[in-house]
């Protein structure tokens, strides 16, 4: 669904991603991995076109694209949840959900019951405002949001970040009933080692930017993985 081929990153002069190389198939989540500043926010930034790969090419569901930005890539199906979530607080959470509409045709907004399916709490505060959330409920919305622009590839940045276990456990459970949909490549980029590696189908490690390991989790044991994630 997803094929990343040499793909690279600056930050004016500083070169962030050098030459990484990835797949994320649809049906699977795919697990980015490593210590802060090595590269991960940069990549799903690179990903859903915030921030302007230098070089190397993306291919979504067998269709290269170019450099574009980040609405453009919304509309071939890129949803991205953010680090942090950037919910708008002075915003409901309905109207949370429907700034998703701006990327689909006006038939298609309308919000599906599938959401609510998946975080109930959000029917139950439909019209209170996104920063009177807490974060747990704050992260739900800002996955429910993406997921209403009806994604081939959903990029999730640190989602258990400062989030209660409960919802943690809860997050997991969304992230592997759209994995069992089968319709969409999902991209996990976490620290929390133990979330990843239990719901990871491929995992692949960053360290300064490169790729140092690229394999699948069924052939890939905890003690394998965890000493080059924690360098």
């Amino acid at each position: 669904m997803l094929t990343l081929d040499d793909f690279t990153l600056h930050y004016g002069h500083s070169q962030i991603l050098h030459g990484v190389s990835l797949e994320a198939k649809a049906g699977a989540v795919t697990c980015v991995m490593g210590t802060n500043g090595v590269g991960k926010t940069s990549l799903i930034r690179a990903i859903c076109g915030q921030h302007q790969r230098s070089g190397g090419r993306m291919v979504l569901d067998g269709e290269e694209l170019p450099p574009m930005p980040a609405h453009r890539l919304a509309q071939k199906g890129v949803a991205v949840v953010p680090q942090g979530r950037e919910i708008f607080p002075q915003l409901t959470v309905r109207e949370n959900m429907e700034t998703g509409f701006s990327c689909l045709p006006k038939s298609e907004h309308q919000i599906p019951d599938e959401v609510f399916d998946l975080f109930p709490i959000l029917k139950d505060f439909i019209d209170r405002r996104g920063g009177d959330l807490s974060g747990g409920q704050q992260q739900q919305l800002a996955i429910a949001r993406a997921l209403i622009t009806r994604p081939k590839l959903l990029l999730l940045d640190e989602p258990t970040e400062g989030i209660q276990p409960n919802v943690i456990q809860q997050i997991g459970e969304v992230i592997r009933l759209l994995r069992g949909r089968g319709d969409m490549a999902i991209v996990l980029v976490e620290q929390y080692f133990d979330f990843a590696y239990d719901l990871a189908d491929h995992i692949v490690v960053l360290r300064r930017g490169e790729v140092i390991f690229d394999g699948d989790r069924a052939s890939t044991s905890r003690e394998e993985v965890l000493p080059k994630v924690s360098v």
